[in-house]
């Protein structure tokens, strides 16, 4: 089960649960896969609404890689990411949410 106090995100693959959650090297991954631009920058696409498909996909191999995961974001174009596009995304933006955010009460 993922545990969102630690920046964990549940996502389903081919209807396997894994967790995900963006460690220091799982974000330091994510910045050398982007190739331009910063974190930040994508933080304002997502919160802008303008995040690209690869954007997703980068941040849920990411975020898999940081949860233990040993695939590639080639594995993923193989993959029923569960719930779709649309829930890929919601994890995704929930992944740099919990990266980047204190939970309250902290």
């Amino acid at each position: 089960m993922a545990n969102p106090w630690t920046g964990e995100v549940a996502v389903t693959l081919d209807g396997e649960r894994h967790v995900a959650k963006l460690t220091l090297g799982a974000l330091a991954e994510l910045e050398v896969g982007l190739g331009t631009g910063t974190l930040i920058e994508l933080v304002e696409r997502f919160e802008a609404g303008r995040f690209s498909t690869r954007d997703v996909l980068m941040l849920i191999v990411a975020g898999l890689r940081g949860g233990g995961w040993k695939g590639t974001a080639g594995d993923l174009l193989n993959v029923e990411i569960g719930g779709g596009p649309v829930s890929a995304a919601r994890v995704a933006a929930e992944l740099l949410a919990r990266a980047f955010t204190v939970p309250e009460g902290q």
